[in-house]
């Protein structure tokens, strides 16, 4: 179950978004939204987990700024869409392991299997929350703006409607 607790209007450089604050009874979700999107289908839709050190400290190891810029400007060009930010650091595993397993990162693993080296899940990552805050908001069915088949399976088995999946690259 999720609540809505608050919402305003969020200027940001990608253009205007309706910021909705939601809480599952653990932690707090934001659902950042552009245009109308209730009974849609096929809206743009990225699912972004919190990453302390790219969206607070600006680091280089990683493309989470990235993406979520580029998830922006997609939606922001297409006039409608849905940025959902989970508060599930370092893949759901939190920041410790993301800095316990950067030593193995930079031994070339990837950052998945950074994290089981350093004794952690690959991806403890919950979509819940973000299938969830779709139904509540009202959307039919999503583009979900990923490379990652998890997150579309993980809303399919939540009875969201993925109609694609388009990386951003």
């Amino acid at each position: 179950m999720i609540i809505r607790l608050a919402d305003r209007s969020l200027q940001t450089r990608f253009g205007v978004f309706d910021e909705i604050l939601f809480y599952d009874g653990l932690s707090e979700c934001i659902a950042l939204v552009m245009g109308e999107v209730r009974n849609e289908d096929d809206v743009l839709v990225r699912i972004h987990s919190s990453c302390i050190s790219a969206h607070v400290f600006n680091s280089i190891e990683c493309t989470c700024r990235e993406e979520m810029e580029a998830a922006q400007t997609l939606i922001g060009q297409n006039g409608r869409g849905v940025v959902i930010w989970l508060d599930q650091e370092g893949k759901g595993n939190g920041h410790l392991a993301l800095i316990e397993s950067i030593k193995y990162k930079r031994q070339g693993f990837d950052q998945a299997e950074a994290y089981v080296k350093a004794g952690y899940r690959k991806d403890g990552r919950d979509y819940r929350p973000a299938a969830d805050v779709l139904n509540e908001i009202g959307v039919r069915s999503v583009i979900l703006l990923t490379d990652n088949q998890k997150k579309a399976d993980e809303l399919r088995d939540h009875s969201i409607t993925v109609s694609a999946i388009r990386p951003l690259d």
